[in-house]
């Protein structure tokens, strides 16, 4: 008895992986593991399922659900993901992945004379190392998007969201809210030095002599060594 493929049903199963990937991702510093989790984000986007969970790629992997938010975190890190928002037909806002910053490096054209993505992820890693050891946790794919958008986009200086983070935590209110709030006051301010923004600070904190003790008492139940380190010395 013969066999009949269903050969209709082959041709529609197929997914196009861009070969440009496949002979470049390690020149991106890109894992075996880290490729295999983008090409199911991209698998799932063109199903219609624009912000997988980690359990949803994970499934279909050998890794599992924490393994993979680690990968998706390094990959924001990388600027190779990216998280958006979008407005659907209800005017309503939802959060998608995309690739876009990795297609872009890997058919911007010549890359010779482009910067290594590597050099930039080494130029940022050191802020989502001070974030997250302030915060005593990893961040979140959301909060490293925060720090990307705060950089690429805002042209927020590096060092000036270090000293953003150390002036919320001097300040006792360590949240993204607030860090960004600090960051569009000092950039209102026309504040682009890390000095600046220091004697700006020390400006604030001689205002606040005057306030309730309550309040004294908050800010000085801060560690003292970080207030010197911040106000004092770089």
């Amino acid at each position: 008895m013969e066999s009949h493929m269903n050969y209709q049903m082959i041709v529609q199963d197929q997914f196009v992986i861009p070969s440009i990937l496949l002979k470049s991702y390690h020149q991106l510093k890109l894992s075996e593991t880290e490729v295999m989790v983008i090409l199911h984000i991209h698998r799932f986007q063109m199903e219609g399922n624009k912000f997988p969970t980690p359990e949803d790629i994970a499934q279909y992997t050998s890794i599992s659900g924490q393994e993979c938010t680690k990968i998706l975190r390094t990959l924001i890190q990388k600027n190779i993901l990216v998280i958006e928002q979008e407005e659907n037909e209800n005017k309503l806002l939802s959060e998608c992945y995309s690739l876009e910053p990795l297609w872009v490096t890997l058919y911007k054209g010549d890359q010779s004379s482009q910067p290594p993505v590597q050099d930039t992820n080494d130029q940022q890693s050191n802020i989502f190392i001070l974030f997250e050891q302030e915060f005593g946790r990893p961040l979140s794919p959301f909060e490293i998007e925060t720090v990307n958008i705060w950089i690429d986009e805002e042209e927020q200086a590096p060092a000036l969201i270090k000293a953003a983070l150390r002036e919320a935590v001097l300040m006792g209110k360590l949240n993204f809210r607030y860090i960004d709030r600090i960051l569009r006051e000092w950039k209102k301010k026309g504040i682009k030095s890390v000095e600046q923004a220091r004697n700006q600070s020390k400006q604030f904190h001689a205002n606040q002599s005057g306030q309730p003790d309550k309040q004294k008492q908050t800010t000085a139940a801060r560690d003292v060594s970080l207030y010197y380190n911040w106000l004092e010395d770089e």
